[in-house]
């Protein structure tokens, strides 16, 4: 099953307006300028009246995991804007689980707290140690439109994450570049992919390969006409 992902209203806590138009399946999160800071996330429609929506209490333990984190290692909303590039009014609607968040902010978000993204969602005891991971126990994370982020791999004894992140044409991991710590590699499997590195851009083909310091600002992109397929790691410092 797919799963999207997810301040309080104390410190950093923002007068931000939101307006929310949902359908059956998606919602977008604007701030009250218009401007649209992250894109869409995919969530099922609920199954009756009054019934809980599964995603919906997902986006909100991502929040409530996020800020218990942040808290825990005495970092303020302002420390965790400064460290990803993400605004503190979309940080604390993220926390609030009001808002859900592009892969690229929950990746910089997650490394900023000394994390992977995985550490941020819920997952069943493994019954038995393994070198294999199943596919079926494998986290797949819709954090927008067509954008599809399967985490096959997590190793956090050794700060390192694997995912297959699988992108329609004309979305991306995220509306701004962000940054964080770690460092990371990628190599597209299938269409094309525009990687931007502080405002330089690169056209990576099937089979193109990439690795870059993630402190420096970066976006993903498909801006071609087919989908993408890449797999993507992620270490930390």
């Amino acid at each position: 099953m797919r799963r999207p992902d997810g301040g309080d209203g104390g410190e950093g806590a923002d007068a931000t307006g939101v307006d929310v138009a949902k359908g059956d399946l998606d919602y977008t999160i604007r701030d009250r300028r218009g401007a649209r800071e992250e894109i869409p996330v995919k969530i099922p429609a609920r199954s009756g009246a009054g019934e809980p929506n599964p995603a919906d209490e997902t986006i909100r333990k991502v929040g409530s995991t996020i800020r218990a984190r942040r808290k825990q290692i005495n970092m303020t909303l302002n420390d965790l804007a400064e460290s990803t590039g993400v605004s503190v009014s979309m940080l604390s609607m993220l926390e609030r689980g009001v808002a859900g968040a592009s892969i690229g902010t929950l990746v910089a978000v997650a490394s900023a707290l000394r994390l992977q993204m995985h550490d941020l969602f819920d997952h069943p005891e493994a019954e038995s140690v393994s070198p294999v991971t199943p596919r079926a126990a494998q986290t797949e994370v819709e954090t927008g439109e067509g954008v599809v982020r399967r985490i096959a791999h997590h190793a956090a004894d050794r700060g390192l994450e694997m995912a297959v992140n699988e992108y329609a044409p004309g979305t991306a991991s995220g509306d701004k570049p962000v940054h964080h710590g770690g460092r990371e590699y990628g190599i597209v499997i299938s269409g094309s992919l525009t990687v931007e590195l502080a405002g330089a851009s690169y056209k990576l083909r099937a089979g193109d390969a990439i690795s870059y310091d993630s402190s420096t600002p970066h976006r993903i992109a498909n801006e071609g006409r087919s989908s993408a397929r890449a797999v993507w790691v992620n270490l930390l410092d």
